[in-house]
């Protein structure tokens, strides 16, 4: 059985409730507000990526070189932070050079690599917070995985093509590369992507129904593969309805990154333990302090690159940029996630 490090039955009933209403409300009224607004203005539709800067984004990534220590030995010492170091220097420089020298096969890999983190992102909290037996099974982890992460990568260009397209080359142009035009962001393109995952997507949540069901009916296993129906067809019906940049940049703070630092901050005993008392303003205190000097060397970082990178002018082309550095930030981050899921007995 898969080690849910120190997570009771009433913790996790109330982080799961926790992380239910700070991402199901948010999300839920940008898909009814959006569409009846639209079209909105460039820096209303940017202002969700522009704040991850500081709230939750880079800061959840700014936490791996406490994670990965605590998660290897229960404590923060000098072995952790040395693998940490390595990983980010290593493949973060490497990466960066290939967006230098080949910007659309890299802009390809952050999409692929952002459909399998942002999937696998939600394991822990399907599982462990709400309760959903199912996906004890590895086959239905994988199948989670490609579900989950690729309704912010895949459903986007079902709704927007375009616009899709638009934020493609604003990842390449300031390496001196095009996206160009494309099948797949025509309407048969469309169509296949909406028609396959449709039905990848009903076939996982069959699947995950099956499993629950043969659990023995157990409420809890009942329970969790419902919410995780609930939040799939949530996530679908959002990203059919509002514009790309503004849904990635709410999904990415308030749903991705807020779930991926509760589940970071129960690594610590402390935090745990505080939050099993019904505290949570101190251990929110101590992941944001834990958090800041990394989140300003990331921050450094993302300037840099900024400034020293043949950009256009305009908000668009500076997310662009922006959204390159996270890239850069994220092959290391991703491999950090998946060493830390070994760890709690995913894969």
């Amino acid at each position: 059985m898969p080690d849910r490090r120190g997570i009771d039955g009433t913790l996790a009933a109330s982080l799961g409730a926790f992380l239910r209403w700070t991402g199901w409300l948010p999300l839920l009224g940008l898909a009814v507000v959006v569409p009846l607004l639209a079209p909105l203005p460039e820096s209303v539709r940017y202002l969700p990526l522009a704040a991850s800067v500081v709230v939750f984004g880079l800061p959840h990534g700014a936490l791996d070189y406490v994670a990965l220590p605590r998660a290897l030995s229960g404590r923060v010492d000098a072995r952790g932070l040395g693998i940490v170091g390595v990983l980010y220097a290593v493949l973060g420089g490497a990466y960066l050079a290939v967006w230098l020298l080949a910007p659309v096969p890299a802009a390809v890999v952050f999409i692929a690599l952002t459909w399998f983190h942002w999937g696998q992102g939600e394991l822990f909290v399907l599982r462990d917070a709400f309760g959903g037996g199912h996906l004890d099974d590895r086959i239905q982890q994988a199948l989670t995985t490609v579900v989950r992460g690729g309704l912010p990568m895949a459903v986007p260009l079902v709704g927007f093509p375009d616009r899709y397209l638009a934020v493609l080359e604003t990842f390449v142009e300031p390496f001196g590369g095009s996206i160009g035009s494309a099948w797949l962001f025509e309407p048969s393109g469309q169509a296949i992507v909406a028609v396959g995952f449709g039905l990848v997507t009903v076939l996982t949540l069959w699947r995950g129904w099956r499993l629950a069901k043969a659990n023995g009916r157990r409420q809890s296993d009942n329970g969790g593969w419902r919410i995780d129906a609930a939040e799939t067809a949530l996530l679908w019906v959002f990203f059919l309805l509002v514009e790309p940049v503004l849904a990635i940049g709410a999904y990415f703070c308030l749903w991705h990154s807020l779930r991926h630092i509760v589940r970071v901050g129960l690594l610590d005993q402390r935090t745990a333990s505080s939050l099993s008392a019904g505290e949570w303003l101190k251990p929110a205190g101590r992941l944001a302090v834990e958090a800041l000097p990394t989140t300003l060397a990331a921050g450094g970082f993302l300037w840099a690159l900024y400034v020293l990178t043949p950009a256009s002018e305009g908000l668009a082309s500076a997310i662009g940029v922006y959204l390159v550095g996270i890239a850069v930030l994220t092959l290391p981050h991703v491999v950090i996630v998946t060493w830390i899921d070994r760890e709690q007995g995913f894969w």
